[in-house]
């Protein structure tokens, strides 16, 4: 259900329920009418019918109005981190192979080899804190 709009998480939960959407409107004190507006996105359920809209599909009103749990938070977190994480090692391995080939080439000076690689020997050091 997620990334879905209100109106087709709407429709989704009824159909998944094998209700018509007179039998919601029933449920919920408003008119089929008003049930298909809300699944064609042309009006909203009342705020104070939302409680009771998540209770008839057995769900949280956190879940109906697709609200971020902390735990969800946490994960996306998580992800960012991993990225940030994944491009400091990269950063690392660019400045050692860097160093190695220009010197190779012998189109580097002592001073910027040093630099580049205190730069490489740095972003593994922040990759591997942020492990811890």
């Amino acid at each position: 259900m997620k990334n879905k709009t209100m109106g087709k998480m709407i429709a989704a939960k009824r159909k998944e329920l094998g209700m018509t959407q007179l039998e919601l409107a029933e449920k919920m004190g408003v008119t089929d009418k008003a049930v298909s507006k809300w699944e064609r996105e042309l009006s909203y359920p009342d705020v104070n019918t939302i409680p009771k809209l998540a209770e008839t599909f057995g769900m949280t009103t956190d879940e109906l109005m697709q609200i971020k749990t902390e735990s969800a938070c946490t994960e996306e977190k998580n992800e960012k981190g991993n990225i940030v994480s994944l491009i400091f090692r990269a950063v690392c391995i660019a400045m050692g192979m860097a160093v190695t080939v220009l010197s190779l080439l012998g189109e580097l000076d002592t001073n910027t080899a040093i630099t580049m690689l205190g730069i490489g020997v740095a972003c593994a050091g922040v990759s591997l804190l942020e492990k811890k």
